[in-house]
């Protein structure tokens, strides 16, 4: 099988046989280490409503009928459902298809997320045929990218497609520019200097939010420029990016702090740590929750966007259950919705665990914590600026998948609860 840039399955037409026939892979379990039979003590974690950082759009995945089949009707309600044994994902990305008789595939399952309170998105792999030419670009000959005299075209074909979705009851939160225009070796390259001249020239011409540039590795060079160019920026709405084998290190974006004043941040697509494994593998799953522990944190991303909802590797096994990586996103899908806005907490009270706050509109608070050590930990938690009286929980570790936990009581603005070995809790204060 061709391996991609971290091992796995790549997204190319040209493998879409494959892609439909594979099965999901086998679950496996590794042998967990008894944890100690007193938990650690770690420092306290402060949770600070008054801290307020970005506001959250979603998590969520995407579908692509024409290469790995649509969702089930029960599959949908499995993924955008926030009830117990569902996902809680409330944002959809689909693909724009090449050709409009295509453009009705995803629209089954873009419906019925929009039923459920989702959010939809799309993304285009390629412009239709008649706009693309091909060149030389290193040792490819065939590289495509879009005619510079079809710029205006090709903004009224991701008009079009908004328009289409519009008038069959979806209405797209934003449309991408490129799906990883830096990565294209099957699909269209667009230079940062060729995003920047269609963002300036073209972009403001379509009518939903405008998303760039989905770089597939966050790289800086593909949204500097947009950054940098007034005009370009003022087209953009959404600055999109994907996280393939992007180090922790470069997750944070101070030239978006800079200048992206009134415009969004967004992880459109990922999957991590691989897709050659099993999403039932433990506890490699818990690097799944620290890895949007620090899509939220470090890179103070709104949204978070898997690849495949339905997959061996992903956040729904192919039987349509949820799976353990799904597991540790829905504890901040379910519980982290559309609107809340990320607080201050204390991120990294102790050795492997991994801590995120977020208030809601009716000022509960959730918690997100994250223990990818061997050993139990007591934790205490401390709210500040509000007050609570109690906190529900659940809980995922390798036998149990966001089970209820009950009620904790509240004193004085704190509570004390063990968080387990291996395991990953969401809290939610009333």
């Amino acid at each position: 099988m061709t391996q991609d840039r971290n091992g796995g399955e790549r997204r190319s037409p040209s493998r879409r046989a494959v892609l439909a026939a594979m099965g999901a892979l086998p679950v496996l379990t590794a042998t967990t280490p008894a944890a100690e039979a007193t938990a650690t003590a770690a420092a306290a974690v402060v949770v600070d409503r008054s801290a307020q950082r970005q506001t959250i759009r979603g998590f969520g995945g995407m579908t692509h009928t024409a290469w790995i089949g649509d969702l089930t009707a029960a599959q949908r309600d499995t993924a955008f459902g926030t009830g117990e044994g569902r996902l809680g994902f409330s944002v959809l990305r689909i693909p724009v298809p090449e050709n409009q008789a295509d453009w009705g595939r995803d629209l089954a399952t873009a419906r019925r997320a929009i039923e459920l309170g989702a959010t939809v998105i799309a993304s285009p792999w390629n412009p239709p045929a008649r706009m693309v030419e091909t060149f030389v670009r290193g040792s490819q000959t065939n590289a495509r990218r879009l005619r510079y005299d079809m710029y205006g075209a090709y903004a009224q074909h991701l008009n079009d497609f908004n328009g289409y979705l519009r008038n069959n009851g979806v209405n797209l939160y934003g449309i991408s520019v490129q799906n990883e225009p830096d990565y294209a070796h099957d699909w269209t390259w667009w230079t940062p200097a060729e995003m920047v001249r269609f963002l300036r020239e073209n972009a403001g011409s379509i009518g939903t939010r405008v998303i760039a540039p989905e770089s597939f590795q966050y790289l800086k060079n593909m949204s500097d420029p947009i950054l940098n160019d007034s005009v370009a920026l003022a087209n953009v709405d959404i600055i999109g990016a994907h996280l393939y084998g992007t180090s922790f290190a470069n997750f944070p974006y101070p030239l978006f702090k800079q200048k992206g004043a009134g415009k969004e941040l967004w992880m459109t697509e990922v999957y991590y740590p691989n897709s050659s494994d099993s999403a039932d593998l433990w506890p490699q799953a818990l690097d799944v929750g620290e890895h949007i522990h620090r899509a939220m944190v470090d890179a103070e991303f709104q949204a978070y966007i898997w690849w495949y909802i339905r997959r061996g590797y992903g956040p729904m096994r192919e039987d349509g259950q949820i799976s353990k990586r799904g597991a540790n996103m829905a504890h901040f899908a379910r519980f982290v919705r559309p609107g809340y806005v990320r607080i201050e907490a204390t991120a990294n009270p102790a050795s492997n665990v991994y801590v995120s706050a977020y208030r809601g509109g009716d000022s509960a608070v959730v918690i997100v914590a994250i223990n990818k050590g061997t050993a139990a930990v007591s934790q205490q938690f401390t709210l500040r600026n509000g007050t609570a009286s109690s906190v529900s929980s659940w809980l995922t570790d390798a036998s149990r998948n966001v089970a209820p936990q009950g009620t904790t009581g509240v004193s004085n603005g704190s509570f004390t609860v063990t968080l387990p070995a291996r395991s990953v809790m969401t809290f939610v204060t009333a």
